[in-house]
């Protein structure tokens, strides 16, 4: 049980002892988006309660101290508090109690039905920032997962456990292709984490892309673009450590992240705030810490037992594929798949680019012969690509090169096998049939 506020309390971590937790204090100043306290000791993660004006109580975190300021980011506007308002430690933040009762909710950053449910019944305490594994440990991937997109499950093969990124400028098409795979994906569990994106999207991907029997084995951890940046950062942790929990269990899980650029968003804010110095970008150095740790979170758990594919969406600012979070996600992933606006404004759904995109273990997964038909498509397709404006103004005279000639000859072919609505399932094996089919094998 928790001491009194006003006490001071020793805890033992790992045998050897901590020093003192002072449980009170008082709010000395707010700096932007940042409150100073003062009078009150606490450990980075910890969760405080500010009491503010007409008896409003505001949550908030610790993110940061120096000397005996403690550094705190409210969870809600901090509207209402005053010089020398009353902060008390009001427990550690960096524990989440999961279970199996979390299957068919929706929670915010904290855990806490978004529902209208009540709080589910969940008995297990783990921590927030999960357990790392052991790289000796992990099993290998080695099993072939459906994607039900045919662009994916033809050219760039997924396996059991791998890291992807959906990558791509604003509307070009990463939410709708997400759903897609959300639907015809195989999965004993999936986790969706949908971090700093509008309000309105939450309802519409449960309903439209999860429907009532998708939610059945699914946990939704929702923290969009309004609330603050410490409980976006708690949302992208949660749904990694719920996803963690589940593969721990030997489950096979699906985790999607829409956006890891909000999550890098997140700590920008937090970090600039407590005085972390700029670097690329604008961003901080913690955040090129944070997101290769949470990208090693997910994978094949020990020995094979479970996993964990993880999809990430990535926008690229300004369809700036030099981006530096689109750089550090394609040098952390598995691989990516790269959409084009170019494709999207010509209706071609979805707008995969084959053009930079890249699936790092297809060839651990599928036959050599198979992965040389699948790579003859992607160079025709690439090759049109390239000649694609001497083609259409009439430039290119038939004869000059033999391998254009074809791809111009297949072009319709290609784009077709290419194309798929939202609604239709494409299946691995008919997908591998449909392409031995298109190269005339």
């Amino acid at each position: 049980m928790p001491a009194e506020f006003g006490a001071e309390v020793d805890r033992t971590i790992g045998g050897l002892q901590s020093p003192p937790v002072q449980r009170r204090g008082t709010l000395a100043r707010v700096v932007g988006l940042t409150l100073e306290a003062r009078g009150i000791m606490a450990p980075v993660g910890s969760q405080c309660i500010v009491e503010g004006t007409g008896g409003r109580q505001i949550e908030a975190e610790v993110v940061g101290f120096h000397d005996d300021t403690l550094y705190l980011m409210p969870f809600h506007d901090a509207a209402g508090v005053a010089p020398g308002a009353a902060v008390r430690l009001a427990g550690n933040a960096s524990t989440v109690m999961l279970g199996d009762a979390l299957l068919g909710r929706v929670v915010d950053g904290l855990c806490r039905p978004l529902d209208g449910k009540p709080a589910p019944d969940c008995r297990d305490a783990v921590g927030l920032q999960g357990m790392p594994l052991n790289p000796m440990e992990r099993g290998p991937i080695r099993d072939v997962i459906d994607s039900g997109v045919r662009a994916v499950n033809g050219l760039l093969t997924m396996g059991r456990g791998q890291r992807i990124g959906l990558i791509a400028g604003s509307g070009v098409g990463k939410s709708v292709l997400l759903g897609m795979m959300t639907r015809f994906t195989n999965a004993d569990v999936v986790v969706i984490g949908l971090i700093g994106e509008r309000g309105r999207e939450v309802q519409e991907f449960i309903t439209e892309s999860l429907g009532e029997e998708g939610l059945a084995r699914s946990v939704v951890v929702a923290a969009p673009a309004n609330v603050s940046a410490v409980q976006r950062l708690k949302a992208a942790h949660l749904a990694h450590v719920i996803a963690e929990y589940h593969r721990d269990a030997g489950r096979h899980v699906l985790l999607l992240l829409d956006s890891l650029t909000r999550v890098a968003h997140a700590q920008r804010e937090i970090g600039l705030a407590i005085g972390e110095p700029p670097a690329s970008k604008g961003y901080p150095p913690s955040v090129f810490s944070l997101l290769p740790n949470l990208i090693e979170r997910a994978g094949v758990g020990r020995g094979g037992h479970g996993s964990i594919t993880a999809i990430y969406t990535v926008l690229a600012e300004g369809d700036d594929r030099a981006d530096p979070i689109v750089d550090i996600a394609r040098a952390s992933l598995d691989g990516q798949v790269m959409l084009s606006r170019a494709l999207a404004d010509a209706a071609h759904y979805p707008a995969i680019d084959l053009t930079g995109s890249v699936s790092r273990v297809a060839q651990n997964l599928v036959h050599p012969e198979q992965m040389r038909i699948a790579n003859r498509f992607r160079r025709l397709w690439t090759l049109y690509q390239q000649n694609a404006d001497l083609i259409q103004v009439g430039a290119y005279e038939a004869g000059t090169n033999p391998e254009l000639d074809e791809a111009i000859r297949m072009r319709t072919q290609l784009e077709h096998f290419l194309r798929q609505d939202m609604n239709e399932r494409a299946d691995y094996a008919s997908t591998q049939a449909e392409l031995l089919k298109v190269m005339g094998v």
